[in-house]
């Protein structure tokens, strides 16, 4: 069955967060629901449809940004009550928006996320998690990194509290009281938690997970150990997770997962026979998906998907069609609701066109006075920059409250720019200076308010900061910054698990310094490190190069830091800017190295792969032209043998992939050359005069010459 499904715009509110918006009970099957959001101005706005036109229930005073919108209530009553997260406090509204509850946590950070369950309140904040019971505190857990959301299995089924900690560094944490039970690593950063079906499934159990780099999971959390359900890749390379919901849009009795990510793609997955996910629908929007609710809410008997958007959009995508089956008199009926709603809004763009006129007249007057201050209009600007763990490569993502004017990028390290083409902007490039490479990145676009640049790919060792200028299409033009810092192993990710039998490098580092302080370094050289120092006097962190696969453990504690790496040059890399942090800091070093000449061996066989692919790949669009003739000579492909035909059928995929083959190149050349100098400067010998031979074996490349090269020389 095909699943259609009518955009309608409802209304637009201030900015909003992630899981901002939700839909009220409604008062019986298939009513309409009104629609409750919060937004970064503070404002708690309560409406429904009636006639076409979006009617406020009510709207409070503007307040601190509101960073979540949760429904509560008496367990196994309706959750009508709702409840908002501003600051380190928590208010409640009735449904008709009267304040019935403000409570102050004297948390010393701000709530980012919140979960409601009867008298329990579920809190975290960067790193700390309390729960409350009729706003008393009752447990207490302070977590190694960042917390992005919390959730409560259903106390009512399983009669007992189990709390749930999404956590930056790829893991669930269980929690039992104050402690944590155990940990569930997840393939991505965990964004949003959600129970599946709205109430745990079949057990009680089952919880949905989101990551950052767009995975979808669902787990059984048991009372001993975690049951992994099933799992969804992000193969077509789609945004980050930022909110889930559960509810039977297709209308075949079982519920439907709802999915909102930051890329704008909104999507449906169906459950086949075996439980496992099917995508359904997706249908893309211009901005992140914030919040995403199933229920009804433009007319009666139509259900529909509801989202807000980052810039307040209250959008529907809804079961009711566009274009209706009517009699003659209802057609008449239609098209007199057309022409009233049309003059409406032509009357209410007068008003706005006035309200422009005067403000601007205003803004003019106040400016040119003698007293007057500065006035720069301010814009919200959310931004992400991630690495992509299937290419190795960094994306950059911008969204503003209003449409783009232009983005200028300045990098103050050399990086690639493999692919321009999801943003639909003029690009022009300029060098500053042999140490700067600075692109301009021009959006002519009225309409898109979000920026994309993907596949930025850096250099480990080269180490500095990417700035973004955004200029919105506002007046009088103003510009925000935001920086980006390259690390010097850039494409380091981290994980839980390494191959401890694989041949090791070690650097030793021993000194007068704190545990905070190497913690610093630690943070300067690696991404997704948290920056505040673990509890404990001892730690260790494993990482994947994302690029070859190599990995890296780091242990550390006060006055000792010891770091292991299969890659020789990671070592060198680590080797080279602690020595610099600690000079700048006048801290004395001790550095000690064991090398292990076998790690050079199979740091190689790791390259090979892929600098076979590259140099396969050239011989293979050579083979195109003259295997195209032969097809318009034959008239077919079927005397070709199969190698040749998967050629011809790849043709078009092969020739983009030969156009990126350049930098593809130079990038493991260059990675293979610093891995031939590195070994030797540990040994104490310069070999930068032999890797003119070098690149010459790599051009005519074969695996063993370049192993008996690395050994002879």
């Amino acid at each position: 069955m095909d699943l259609n499904l009518n955009r309608a715009d409802y209304l637009q509110v201030g900015v909003t967060s992630q899981k901002t918006m939700k839909l009220l009970p409604a008062s019986k099957h298939r009513a309409t629901q009104k629609v409750v959001v919060g937004d970064h101005d503070g404002i708690v706005m309560c409406f429904g449809m009636k006639k076409g036109e979006a009617v406020t229930v009510f709207k409070t005073l503007p307040g601190q940004k509101i960073a979540r919108l949760e429904l509560g209530g008496v367990l196994n009553t309706p959750q009508e009550k709702i409840f908002i997260a501003a600051g380190s406090e928590i208010r409640g509204f009735t449904k008709r928006g009267k304040q019935f509850l403000s409570f102050e946590t004297n948390l010393t950070e701000s709530i980012k996320a919140m979960h409601i369950s009867g008298s329990d309140l579920f809190l975290s904040a960067s790193y700390i998690y309390n729960h409350y019971c009729d706003c008393k505190d009752q447990h207490y857990y302070l977590s190694g990194d960042k917390i992005n959301d919390v959730i409560c299995l259903p106390v009512e089924r399983l009669l007992r509290e189990v709390p749930v900690l999404a956590c930056q560094d790829r893991v669930l944490r269980v929690l039992q009281g104050s402690d944590v039970t155990y940990e569930i690593e997840v393939p991505g950063p965990p964004t949003v938690l959600a129970l599946h079906n709205g109430n745990g499934g079949d057990s009680g159990e089952d919880l949905l997970f989101g990551t950052s780099d767009g995975k979808l999971g669902l787990i059984q959390i048991t009372t001993s150990k975690p049951i992994h359900k099933w799992e969804i890749r992000n193969e077509k390379k789609r945004g980050g997770i930022l909110c889930v919901d559960s509810f039977d849009i297709v209308g075949d009795g079982v519920k439907d997962l709802l999915v909102g990510r930051d890329d704008g793609m909104v999507e449906v997955y169906s459950f086949d026979n075996a439980n496992e996910p099917v995508l359904r629908f997706d249908h893309m929007l211009s901005e992140s998906v914030t919040s995403i609710q199933g229920g009804c809410v433009g007319k009666d008997g139509y259900d529909e998907i509801v989202v807000s958007t980052y810039s307040g959009w209250v959008t529907g995508l809804t079961t009711e069609p566009v274009h209706k089956e009517s009699g003659p008199g209802e057609e008449i009926k239609f098209n007199q609701e057309m022409q009233n709603k049309i003059s409406s809004l032509r009357s209410e763009l007068e008003q706005l066109q006035y309200k422009v006129l005067q403000e601007r007249e205003k803004y003019q007057q106040s400016s040119q006075s003698s007293k007057a201050k500065s006035a720069v209009p301010s814009f919200s600007v959310n931004d992400k920059f991630t690495l992509n763990k299937d290419d190795a490569s960094y994306s950059l993502i911008l969204e503003v409250q209003t449409a783009i004017d232009n983005v200028l990028i300045q990098s103050d390290v050399p990086i690639d720019l493999l692919d321009v083409d999801k943003n639909s902007a003029v690009v022009s490039f300029s060098s500053c200076d042999s140490e700067v490479n600075s692109i301009m990145l021009l959006d002519y676009s009225y309409f898109l308010s979000s920026f994309v640049l993907n596949q930025i790919r850096s250099i480990e060792g080269q180490y500095g900061t990417l700035q973004a200028y955004v200029t919105p299409r506002i007046q009088p033009k103003t510009c925000q910054v935001r920086q980006y810092h390259i690390k010097p192993l850039s494409l380091h990710q981290r994980t839980h698990v390494i191959d401890h039998d694989r041949p090791m490098n070690t650097l030793t580092l021993t000194g007068q310094f704190s545990f905070s302080e190497l913690h610093s370094w630690v943070v300067f050289c690696m991404p997704e490190v948290p920056e505040k120092p673990p509890a404990g006097e001892c730690v260790t962190f494993y990482f994947q190069n994302t690029f070859l696969d190599t990995q890296l453990e780091s242990t550390y504690r006060k006055g000792e830091g010891v770091f292991k790496s299969d890659n020789i040059s990671t070592i060198s890399i680590l080797k080279d800017v602690l020595s610099k942090e600690a000079t700048k800091r006048k801290i004395n070093l001790n550095i000690s190295y064991e090398i292990n000449e076998v790690s050079v061996k199979h740091t190689l066989k790791l390259i090979h792969p892929k600098l076979e692919y590259q140099l396969l790949l050239a011989k293979k669009v050579q083979l195109i032209d003259a295997l195209k003739e032969l097809q318009v000579h034959e008239g077919n492909t079927n005397f070709l043998i199969p190698e040749y035909r998967s050629i011809l059928e790849e043709a078009d995929h092969l020739q983009e992939e030969y156009k990126k083959q350049p930098a593809h190149l130079e990038r493991l050349y260059g990675m293979i050359t610093d891995l031939f100098i590195d070994k030797f400067k540990f040994k104490g010998t310069n070999v930068k005069t032999k890797v003119p031979l070098l690149l010459e074996i790599l051009d005519s490349y074969d695996q063993n010459a370049l192993i008996a090269f690395f050994d002879a020389a």
